[in-house]
Formats: structure tokens, sequence, C-alpha cells
């Protein structure tokens, strides 16, 4: 089946990636590093509430903007691409355009993932979406996954392919309680489905694209480089979380939180406490997780030795989403929260090692 063939490419382009970055940074530990041995630099401006990050290859990066505007980013210039999705999108507060994930022959066919935000007689929802790049136009070509309950503010919205080769999707509670809890209903969980929107056999639940439950707004998504999911999302009033996630899991939301436990629930693996790191983006540089954080105003590295997240280098900014390099990682600032409004400052930075 063509889609199996696609999940094989997809696996191997992921393990050969990951194997690379993991080579490049293993003997640098980030979390040894001082401020002093990191350069940042802003190698573009002019971005207006970016909200992804990805590698198109070593030298252009694609970023999305919650307006629906795509930027491509070539030798220190962005070329500016609009998005057609097959309904309007809904850009109100904090809905728009989200996540986004290559396919791995992007080269060739010009295809990628996203997740938008969209209404239906005026209920907010979300859908993952395959979009092929026509001249300096993303043009919608098939919905994935359809009708993911939407909200102002609790969408989630990142999407990526694990190792597996399967794509995996975030959604947010969207201030319900019942719904992270429903394994019937699409909010509040991580989601995991083939490149054409069908559903693996070896997903928890028949049938269904829920692989984890119990999640409040999850905005971060990255694998180890043994293959572990990790998963960053925003608590209440504080409680952030940092989750080890696992086919079948609950983490919990709304019932259990921080410190809190209950049978059949998983505790987050690192909580904020009653501080706030708003976190967003994760990645894995090398063997270390590196978060983004919007309200900690900067960039985190997990010590997984004490369970903590020690601060790195930053500009203050608010820090949307991390990608590696090969020699350091890039990321997307922001400004701009759901809840506010004012002119844009929002840059794309790169982190370099001395």
């Amino acid at each position: 089946m063509h889609w199996r063939k696609q999940l094989s490419k997809i696996a191997v382009g992921l393990l050969a990636s990951h194997s690379l970055i993991a080579q490049a940074l293993e003997q640098q530990p980030i979390l040894q590093s001082k401020a002093q041995d990191w350069r940042i630099e802003v190698i573009a401006e002019g971005l207006d509430y970016p909200w992804d990050l990805v590698a198109v290859d070593k030298q252009q990066l694609l970023v999305t903007q919650k307006s629906g505007e795509v930027l491509w980013y070539s030798e220190g210039r962005l070329q500016r691409q609009t998005f057609q999705p097959s309904t309007p999108l809904r850009t109100h507060s904090g809905a728009g355009l989200h996540g986004v994930a290559l396919v791995p022959d992007f080269s060739s066919s010009k295809h990628a993932y996203f997740y938008y935000s969209y209404s239906d007689n005026g209920l907010p929802l979300n859908r993952v979406v395959m979009a092929q790049l026509v001249g300096s136009s993303w043009q919608e070509t098939q919905i994935i996954i359809d009708a993911i309950p939407g909200h102002d503010y609790y969408n989630g919205g990142r999407i990526a392919f694990g190792p597996d080769g399967y794509l995996y999707v975030t959604t947010g509670w969207t201030e319900n309680y019942q719904r992270p809890q429903d394994t019937s209903n699409l909010a509040g969980k991580i989601l995991r489905v083939a490149s054409d929107g069908s559903i693996p056999a070896d997903n928890p639940y028949p049938d269904s694209p829920v692989y984890s439950i119990g999640h409040r707004n999850p905005q971060g998504l990255a694998w180890s480089p043994d293959g572990e999911l990790f998963v960053a999302e925003h608590g209440q009033a504080a409680l952030d979380e940092l989750n080890r996630v696992r086919a079948g899991g609950n983490y919990g939301w709304p019932v259990i939180s921080g410190d809190e436990s209950q049978a059949g629930m998983e505790s987050p693996f690192v909580h904020s406490g009653r501080t706030t790191w708003a976190p967003s983006g994760i990645a894995f540089v090398g063997s270390e997780l590196v978060m983004a954080t919007l309200k900690g105003n900067g960039l985190y590295v997990l010590d997984e030795s004490n369970k903590t997240l020690q601060p790195l280098p930053s500009t203050g900014e608010r820090y949307r989403q991390i990608l590696p390099s090969s020699d350091g990682f890039y990321v997307i600032t922001t400004n701009r929260s759901p809840r506010g409004s004012g002119p844009s400052k929002d840059t794309l930075l790169r982190y370099r090692r001395q």
C-alpha cells in the first residue's frame, strides 16, 4: 500500500536526521555550557506571531504564522507565501495557522501537513490537512483529521512525525472539563495517524486516532534519541508540565496536576510548581531536551538527574519554538500573546557555539 511505503520513507529519514544531530552535539553538553559559550544572532526580522519552525534542508527553514502566512527563509531572506485552506482560517485570539510537518520527499513532492483553526456555523474547530506548495501558495489537497474541538486559546496545535513514521498531533482541552478524559473526543489528547489519515493498528483505542488522554494544552512534542516521546503542556495557574508519554497513558487533566496522583493516571515527569514557564516548543539537541517558553522568556535545558529545568542565555523575548541544527539551534520569538495586541517585534534567532 502507498501509505506503508510512505511510512517507511518517513521512518528512515527521521532516524537518519536524529542520528546526525545526536552525533554532532553529543560531546558538547548544553547543561554544562555558560552564557559566554553562545553567540545569539538575529537572522530575520519582520515576523508576525510565528507559530512553528521546521527545516527544509541545512540552509532553508519554514515558519508558520498565526495569520495564515508561511515564511520561507533562505540565505538571510524571507519569502512570504500564502496558505490556501479549503475553509476560511479562523484567527480570533490564539486560533489560526499552527503546526507544520514536511513529508520526507518534500524536495520533489512539495507536500506538507498543517494544523489550522476554522469555524463551522460558528463552532470553533481545528483540523490537520495536507497541502502542496504551488508557486508561492500552499494549496490544501487532503483533510487528514477533521473536527478537532477548537477554542480561542486552548487548541494545542503541534504536529510532528515520530521515529515510527506516524504523524502525532497535540490538541487542547478547549476549557471543557469532560473532554480530556473522554476517549471518544479529540480534545485534550495526543493523536497518532498514518500519513494518509488512517488509524495505526497498534493505537491503544480501536479505530481511534487517540494515543494518550488527560492533556490540558500541549504545545511541545519531541522524541529522545532512544525514541521516547516527551510532551510539554500549559498548566492551570502555573503547574506547567513536561510529560513522558506512552500509548494509552492518562496524564490526569483535569483530575490531577502537579504532585497529585491517582490510580490509572500519570503524574508529570517535571512540573513548574507555582512558577510559570508557559512551555511551547521542545526539541532534543543531541541527547538533551531544550524547551522554549513564552512566560519564562527564554530557553531551558532539562537536568534529568534532579528533574529540573536550567535556564540558557536568552534575549528576554517570548520563545515559541526551537529547531536543532548541526552546530546549535534556531529559535522563533514573539512578543505577541493571544490575550493582547500591539506591534510585532518577532524574530528568527540562531544560537551557535562560540
